[in-house]
């Protein structure tokens, strides 16, 4: 796994947008759309709760967020909220493909690929 300002590579394969990777390994884009009118509070689009509703289904032991190449993405207090109910790493998205590499618990991950 690898990443660069604007994408990243799972599995061999490039995104060039954000990803959710999922308990059972797929990996789907990230749905902006929920977080888009948080975007002026918060001079990003965050990841606010809205986008955080499938954790309730695939209950992951760990959750990763991937904050992008400078660690720029927002995170809402409501999401925050939501994140304390499992074992969370925040960080740049840089460091947390190493970690997902190491990881044997199953695990669930959003990915922001710029900022």
């Amino acid at each position: 796994m690898k990443t660069r300002y604007g994408w990243v590579e799972i599995n061999d394969i490039r995104y060039e947008h954000d990803v959710i990777v999922h308990t059972d390994g797929s990996i789907t884009k990230r749905s902006k759309k929920k977080s888009k009118k948080l975007r002026k509070k918060y001079g990003h689009t965050p990841l606010s709760d809205r986008e955080l509703t499938f954790l309730s289904k695939e209950k992951p032991e760990v959750v990763f967020i991937g904050t992008g190449q400078f660690g720029d993405l927002p995170v809402t207090d409501e999401a925050h909220r939501i994140l304390m109910k499992y074992d969370t790493v925040i960080r740049p998205t840089s460091e947390i493909l190493d970690l997902l590499a190491a990881e044997s618990r199953s695990l669930s991950a959003i990915l922001h690929v710029t900022c």
